[in-house]
């Protein structure tokens, strides 16, 4: 079932008099979730605003194939998720980075960046977060800071709850050992 306030979206974004009215209310709706995840894994602030414009790119050119079989909040999570993974690959071939290498500029730009907010044991779970692989970093950053069910992140990177559950506790064990080292 469709929640309420997806199917009013629908209903206006359907709609070719309503249309960009309703886009923009589901952008609104959306746009500082989804940037908080996609900042979650790719950091760097301009990357990230990138990232969430061609995500809602993405979703306006295809809302018509939006069938309601997940909640709007999935469905552009999961292009977020998918925007967010193709762009740190792209970018590590583009640049030739190895994984390590890729690690140490966003590490770099934790420790510079004014726009990155909190104390120092923040910014040591951030670096410690950044060492994890990019799909545990995802699967922890949606369940840690976003406080998703396993069964919704399922929906959006279409892993089983099970493979989710395992990726986490892996992750958290990896940050641990991690922040021992430090």
């Amino acid at each position: 079932m469709v929640p309420l306030i997806d199917a009013k979206l629908l209903e206006l974004i359907k709609d070719p008099e309503t249309r960009e009215k309703g886009f923009r209310v589901f952008v609104e709706t959306y746009q500082k979730r989804v940037y908080g995840m996609v900042r979650k894994m790719v950091i760097i602030h301009e990357d990230a605003d990138d990232i969430v414009q061609n995500t809602f790119i993405k979703a306006y050119k295809n809302i018509d194939s939006f069938h309601g079989k997940s909640t709007l909040f999935t469905w552009i999570y999961r292009i977020a998720v998918n925007e967010s993974l193709n762009f740190l690959e792209k970018k590590k071939r583009r640049n030739f980075f190895s994984m390590e290498d890729h690690h140490e500029v966003m590490l770099g730009y934790l420790d510079r960046s004014s726009l990155i907010d909190g104390d120092e044991v923040q910014r040591k779970l951030q670096k410690a977060i950044i060492r994890l692989p990019e799909k545990q970093r995802l699967v922890f950053n949606l369940r840690y800071f976003e406080d998703l069910p396993y069964e919704e992140i399922s929906k959006m990177t279409q892993t089983t709850v099970g493979g989710l559950k395992a990726g986490y506790h892996h992750a958290v064990k990896k940050i641990e050992e991690i922040l021992k080292e430090e």
